[in-house]
């Protein structure tokens, strides 16, 4: 693994992403960190996972410079189907996993904790989903599982200003279970957490996550496929376009509409 490690300690797996200082999720970190979670899914030793960020941030976002990599609607759909098609798995995996975010959890780094069972948070955390702002839209189920932790409206605030909100907000809002003043507190409540939830049944865990996921409609997957499609669709456009430039030249976007 080259942007990310893991370790284990009394039941209990933390994965770290590793590649400050964004901790940006490009094809090969979510590849790496599905290769990490074919591991410990297999370790009988280890009942909870926690996935954390290396430095400043949990996660800044996905990888803006690889986007420009990619020049097709077809391929940026694929991308953001694998993207949810991960997600997905974390959301159904068989052992409990907790967020532990600090610094911020923006776009694709939200829509990373969104898949976690559990989010812990600092209280000056920045948490948003700002793609609006560069003129695209959400690609790995934020448009889908925002709504259902938050409720429409906020979702819809947050998607349409791109502004972020604190962890102390987030917490109020539903989308965080718990907010502490400093990352060493944080970090100290996770790791409470997740010892105390590692002295569970692994069988009855397994089932209770069975049953949190079972609510599910019909409708959200339908949901994930067509945001997938209209991620690539906006990908292509003009906007998307200076979006991107926009934002890795450090300046306003001018967007047209086209």
């Amino acid at each position: 693994m080259q942007l990310m490690t893991y370790s284990i300690e009394a039941n209990v797996a933390t994965i770290k992403l590793s590649s400050p200082p964004a901790n940006a999720l490009s094809s090969q970190v979510l590849q790496e960190l599905a290769s990490v979670l074919d591991i410990l899914e297999d370790d009988s030793q280890v009942r909870v996972i926690v996935i954390q960020g290396e430095g400043r941030f949990f996660s800044a976002g996905a990888d803006i410079k690889e986007f420009t990599t990619i020049s097709s609607g077809e391929e940026f759909s694929k991308l953001a189907a694998r993207g949810q098609e991960l997600f997905e798995r974390m959301e159904q995996f068989s052992k409990p996993i907790i967020a532990s975010i600090h610094g911020a959890a923006l776009g694709g780094g939200l829509e990373l904790a969104m898949a976690c069972h559990i989010r812990y948070v600092t209280e000056t955390t920045k948490i948003g989903l700002p793609e609006l702002q560069l003129g695209l839209v959400p690609g790995f189920a934020g448009t889908q599982r925002l709504p259902r932790l938050v409720g429409a409206a906020k979702a819809a605030e947050m998607l349409f200003t791109s502004d972020p909100i604190t962890g102390k907000e987030a917490v109020q809002w539903g989308l965080a279970n718990a907010a502490f003043p400093d990352e060493d507190e944080l970090q100290a409540a996770v790791q409470k957490l997740a010892s105390k939830i590692a002295t569970k049944s692994p069988l009855a865990l397994k089932k209770a996550i069975e049953l949190l996921n079972y609510s599910k409609h019909e409708q959200f997957y339908q949901g994930v496929q067509k945001e997938a499609e209209s991620f690539g669709d906006i990908f292509v456009s003009e906007d998307a376009k200076e979006g991107i430039s926009a934002f890795i030249e450090k300046r306003q976007p001018q967007f047209i509409g086209k």
